[in-house]
Order: structure tokens, then C-alpha cells, then sequence
């Protein structure tokens, strides 16, 4: 597969991250670079695809910034390219939380290795976190693990502060896809006063992909936010596909339901939409489906990021 995938982030403070973006973004053009990515104070935060050559410039280009020296990349492979343009944004977070005075740079809790999870998460004075959104949830998690039953990431802060109680006196564990969130997460709960907190170094990817099978302690599936949709031990493609609706992972059951129109809607969000916006879901499909016979990839068929998810 010719294709190189980087998914990146790093909490780093860029007292002027306006500055960095026309370098970055004039880099990533010259090098035929595709993807997001995301500038704020706090840090870069991103996804981006291209050649070998190409990736290895644009982070090499990355390490230069403030902090970002020991910048780590999380890569794949793909057999055509997953974006069809480069965005370099400017955000006030890069992983929108919505509490400014939490500083992962200065404040986040202490890695935890994959081969060290296991015991630290079996310890019944560990409480288990997933920061995840609910729907990530829904399709797989850690044994044991608290789910705060979040729809987005904004919604953690006051969920920590409702269940203070829960919290006190214990070793606090917590969790995500690829680490970023967990990481600001520990920052927020140790600002809250906590300081046996914790996070997954490389998140759950990290985890399924060094720990055996045999050992380990996560039950279903991950959802990603690529074309594979979940994965599994060995990052291994799941059973999950993606509702083109609403953007909502749908399980092999779901599709079998009469409530699920592939590119149009699922059982999540079939009475979610109207008339209209169903026939233009109808029109992207067939689109899409005309593309696929002639060999080409339709642009309306990849894959729809969340906004405040980006890897």
C-alpha cells in the first residue's frame, strides 16, 4: 500500500500558533501532504496522509515547533489516499474540552505502558475512566472500565465534578483511542485536586497492538476515525461499518435490521432526518456507487471527521 498515514498530536505551548501555520501548510502543499491539522496554544493535533517522502517532511517540518522535538507518530498504510485536501487550522484547543485553565503541558498525569495496564486496572483501588464518547463506548471497552456516558468531550469536566465522591481515595485510570484525550483528561482531574492519576501512554491502539490476545483485558471492538472504521487485537479491521447519516458506527446486526439504508440511514438516526436531507443522503450514495464502477472514488464517500475527534 503506497500510502503513509500519520496521526499526530502533542500537548506543547505555542505562545503564537498563528505564526506556525503558513510554514506548515506551504510544507505539507509542496510535499503533496492531505489531512488535517490542528494549531492551538496547547499543541498540534492531527491526521495527515501522503508519501513516505512526504511525511517524513512535513515531520520533520513539525519537530522544529516549540516542544514538538520528541513528537511521536502513530502510522498506517493505505492503498489510496483517505483525503482528497490539506486544512491547517487555527483553534483554541486542540482537543476541545472547553475548560481553559487546564494545562496538559504542566499538568498531565503519569504513562502508563501497555504492559504495565493490566495490573494497574485489576488493582480494586484503581478506578477505570474511559474518556471516550458514548458511541466509542458502546462498541468496546476495558473490563471493568466506568463509562461517563459522554456525548461529546465537553461534557467530562462536569461529569468529574458530580462524581468527585466516586473518586476520592482512589488510583484513577483513564483511557482513549490514541491517548490525547486522556491526557488533557488527567490534567483536568489532577487541577481538580486528584494526584494518583493515570493515562494509557499511545492509548488503546497502543495497547491492542503490543499486548497479546491471550492477555488482554479490552472486550469488543475500537472505534477509529479512518475508513476501517474499528479494530481490533493486532489492530486488525473490525466488524463495524460507518452510517454515511450520522456518522454513527453500526454493527453487523445493525445493518441486518430494515430500519438501516446503506448511505441513508440506521438504526440510530433513521428517525433523526427529514425528506429532504435523506434524498440528499439517497443522491451522495448513488454518486458514490457510480464512482466505484468506473474505478474513481467519489469525494463525498470519505471518511466524515468529527470535529473535536480528530485522532
Amino acid at each position: 500500500m503506497p500510502i503513509r498515514v500519520a496521526a499526530l498530536y502533542r500537548f506543547a505551548s505555542f505562545p503564537d500558533p498563528a505564526a506556525l501555520k503558513p510554514g506548515l501548510l506551504a510544507t505539507c502543499l509542496e510535499q503533496g501532504v492531505n489531512g488535517t491539522l490542528l494549531l492551538a496554544g496547547e499543541g498540534i493535533n492531527g491526521t495527515i496522509a501522503g508519501s513516505d517522502d512526504g511525511i517524513a517532511a512535513v515531520i520533520d517540518h513539525i519537530r522544529t515547533f516549540p516542544g514538538c522535538a520528541g513528537l511521536e507518530v502513530r502510522e498506517s498504510r493505505a492503498a489510496t489516499p483517505p483525503f482528497h485536501r490539506m486544512k491547517v487550522r487555527v483553534k483554541r484547543e486542540i482537543v476541545t474540552m472547553g475548560v481553559a485553565s487546564v494545562d496538559p503541558v504542566a499538568g498531565a498525569g503519569a504513562y502508563v505502558l501497555p504492559a504495565d495496564w493490566n495490573a494497574l486496572i485489576a488493582d480494586p483501588d484503581t478506578i477505570v475512566i474511559d474518556t471516550r464518547n458514548d458511541y466509542e463506548v458502546g462498541i468496546g471497552t476495558f473490563e471493568g472500565a466506568v463509562d461517563p456516558a459522554t456525548a461529546s468531550f465537553r461534557e467530562f469536566p462536569d461529569w468529574v465534578r458530580a462524581n468527585r465522591d466516586r473518586l476520592e481515595g482512589k488510583r484513577i485510570a483513564m483511557f482513549c483511542t490514541g491517548g490525547i484525550r486522556c491526557e488533557k483528561a488527567t490534567a483536568l482531574v489532577s487541577a481538580e485536586g486528584f494526584d494518583d492519576v493515570h493515562h494509557l501512554k499511545g492509548g488503546i491502539l497502543n495497547y491492542l497492538e503490543t499486548v497479546p490476545e491471550s492477555e488482554s483485558l479490552w472486550r469488543g471492538e475500537c472505534f477509529v476515525f479512518d475508513e476501517r472504521v474499528a479494530v481490533t487485537h493486532g489492530l486488525a479491521g473490525g466488524t463495524h461499518a460507518l452510517c454515511r447519516a450520522c456518522r454513527m458506527p453500526v454493527s453487523a446486526a445493525d445493518r441486518a435490521s430494515p430500519l438501516y439504508r446503506e448511505g441513508i440511514a440506521c438504526p440510530a438516526c433513521h428517525d433523526r432526518r427529514d425528506d429532504a436531507q435523506r434524498a440528499g443522503y439517497a443522491e451522495r450514495a448513488r454518486q458514490a456507487a457510480l464512482a466505484e464502477v468506473r474505478g474513481e472514488r467519489h469525494v463525498g464517500a470519505s471518511y466524515p471527521l468529527r470535529g473535536d475527534d480528530l485522532p
